[in-house]
C-alpha cells in the first residue's frame, strides 16, 4: 500500500516518486497547497472508496500518516 500512496501523490502533485518518503511532510517538504490538498484527498477517496473528513484533513501531515489513517479505514 505504501508503493501505491506514494504514486498516487507524486501523480497527483507532478513529481517525481524518489521525492517522497515516509517521513515526507506534505506541506514543509513538497509545497503543499489548499488545492494539491483538496486534489490529494479526493484520488484517495476515490482510489480506496473511503471519506476522509474535514476534520481529519488537518492530521495528514505526513506520507506516514497518510498511509496509517488509510489502512485504518480499509480494515
Amino acid at each position: 500500500m505504501k508503493e501505491e500512496i506514494i504514486s498516487l501523490i507524486a501523480s497527483v502533485l507532478e513529481i517525481p516518486e524518489e521525492n517522497i518518503q515516509e517521513n515526507t511532510n506534505l506541506v514543509n517538504d513538497l509545497g503543499l497547497e489548499s488545492l494539491d490538498l483538496v486534489d490529494l484527498v479526493a484520488a484517495f477517496e476515490n482510489k480506496y472508496g473511503i471519506e476522509i473528513l474535514d476534520k481529519d484533513i488537518k492530521n495528514l501531515q505526513t506520507v506516514k500518516d497518510i498511509i496509517l489513517y488509510i489502512e485504518k479505514k480499509n480494515v
